[in-house]
């Protein structure tokens, strides 16, 4: 655990993208399994733990620490395993040896898995026992896998792959299909082993991403133009009898849509939009219209779901590539050779559940440019731009595919809450919720943001909310209503769940209007009309 507590402190406090590959791929190399693979597993989000939960950390620590002194303590560092670690009692024996047996990183994991949510507890509190500050933070975080230290998942694949002569698209390839501690792959890594494979499995297949298209002008001669729905991307596999749905995390969804999965009887993998039908989003110019993101969400994590919500909101995918045609791997064709795979492969399938993504017919750029500024109205969130000779590879790359998202729209808002942010931020008010004003005067919520700002002005913004907080309520404060946000977000709908009825998708601070007195936001009425 020593050693897994020093990679944390370290990668905290390092800025440098190269010198964390390093960290990460040195401590994978020094490691033993499965220590090794619990910690990548932690780094990449793939540890679950279910026993251990953040109410069962405060309950155990309010046992031993005076429960005012832990809220307080809890509010103020904003991180409740910093927290926990710092305030954790020591015992007047000194700490056992951390990197003992009991305290490896693979004895703690599989301790905690096999316990039930009335026993992990405590056999966690023995635990926190026989460390010191730095191993109690580390154990904390691992065992919640709550990290949040400025790692992806993606850069501690490619720590892996770098540390170990890998191609990091390899280690994707079979990542899905391991599971940790990884004993397979660091088999592979170490050349103990053949690479491990995914055939014959249905797992997932990292997506092909787009970079924004921000001031760059392309050719209609080697770019082919789609429509950008507001949906969520998903990919849908099927190897032999078995059918997996996949968000673009590589997390399963299969259950949350059964009726899609259920209707993708062809063996293959394809790449699409997930979508609610209805009439909100596009029309037929645009190749069929669609329902609201916000139909969606009422399916989205629901691991039951009624006979009524498959009604209500019935669910079909929008086809945009194609990965396997059958069992044939065709991405390493171009784009346009698997655009007439997908062609073929979409009329074979039910028309109520998948249609095909339809393309823009645009002789230029310019004339895209004119039908692209169309895509508001029509409630389409953009459109994506596509290389014609480009092969399906994971990740983003320069000059395959982008996005060309319509621009955001804006409003003035007031500063009403703001909260603590996690990892780095955990330190800072980073956090901020906004409102406009009703017709009754009454300032309402239309919004959250976390992102938008500068670090500079983070720090601006976090010495406002602590010199003018008129209330605290727990982690959070109130602030006096006096400072204005220009706040960007892509669009807006109404929401019964929100006060002011309304809901912004992907608000960020765009800028402080310190010139602005809070009178003169917008109001409720003002965002309405935004309504698409």
């Amino acid at each position: 655990m020593r050693d897994f507590s020093q990679l944390l402190d370290a990668l905290v406090y390092t800025r440098s993208r190269n010198a964390k590959l390093k960290l990460i791929g040195d401590y994978l190399k020094r490691t033993p399994d499965p220590d090794r693979g619990y910690a990548l597993a932690a780094l990449t989000g793939e540890l679950n733990l279910p026993a251990v939960k953040s109410a069962a950390i405060r309950a155990i620590t309010e046992e031993r620490v005076d429960p005012v002194l832990f809220h307080m303590s809890r509010d103020y560092v904003g991180d409740l395993a910093e927290t926990v670690a710092l305030l954790w009692p020591k015992r007047i024996e000194q700490p056992a040896n951390i990197d003992d047996g009991t305290l490896r990183i693979g004895n703690v994991v599989e301790r905690l898995a096999g316990l039930g949510r009335s026993e992990a507890p405590q056999a966690l509190a023995h635990m926190l026992d026989h460390l010191d500050a730095s191993g109690r933070y580390a154990l904390l975080k691992l065992a919640t896998g709550e990290l949040r230290i400025g790692i992806s998942a993606r850069l501690a694949k490619l720590a892996l792959a770098e540390a170990f002569g890998l191609d990091v698209d390899a280690v994707e390839e079979v990542w899905h299909g391991i599971g940790p501690p990884y004993t397979a792959l660091f088999a592979w890594a170490d050349g103990q082993a053949e690479q491990p494979t995914s055939r014959n499995v249905p797992v997932f297949r990292p997506f092909m991403l787009a970079h924004g298209l921000e001031d760059l002008r392309v050719s209609m001669h080697d770019y082919a133009a789609e429509w950008k729905w507001d949906g969520i991307r998903v990919q849908i596999v099927r190897v032999g009898q078995e059918t997996r749905l996949y968000s673009r995390a590589g997390d399963d969804i299969t259950r949350s849509f059964p009726e899609v999965a259920e209707a993708f009887d062809r063996e293959g993998v394809i790449d699409g939009e997930l979508l609610v039908k209805g009439e909100f989003q596009g029309a037929e110019e645009h190749g069929g219209a669609a329902a609201s993101f916000n139909a969606l969400q009422q399916r989205l994590g629901r691991k039951i779901v009624s006979p009524k919500m498959l009604s209500d909101y019935p669910a079909f995918v929008r086809l945009y590539d194609i990965l396997f045609d059958g069992a044939e791997d065709v991405r390493s064709l171009t784009w346009q050779e698997r655009r007439a795979r997908l062609e073929a492969f979409v009329p074979t399938l039910n028309p109520e559940r998948f249609d095909l993504s339809s393309l823009i017919e645009a002789e230029s750029f310019e004339q895209l440019e004119e039908i692209r500024a169309g895509s508001r109205d029509a409630s389409i969130e953009g459109v994506m731009l596509k290389r014609r000779d480009s092969p399906y590879v994971a990740g983003r790359r320069v000059g395959h595919w982008y996005k060309w998202k319509r621009d955001p729209l804006n409003a003035d808002c007031v500063l009403m809450y703001a909260a603590r942010g996690s990892g780095k931020r955990s330190s800072y008010y980073s956090d901020f919720t906004f409102g406009c004003w009703s017709p009754e005067g009454e300032l309402l919520p239309v919004g959250k943001a976390y992102f938008g700002f500068t670090d500079e002005e983070l720090m601006w913004l976090d010495r406002f909310v602590r010199n003018n907080t008129v209330q605290r309520f727990g982690p959070v404060r109130e602030v006096e209503k006096s400072l204005v946000l220009e706040v960007a977000f892509d669009s807006i709908h109404e929401s019964k769940r929100h006060k002011s009825g309304l809901a912004m998708r992907f608000p960020r601070v765009s800028r402080i209007r310190r010139d602005k007195p809070a009178h003169e936001a917008d109001t409720i009425e003002t965002l309405r009309r935004m309504v698409s």
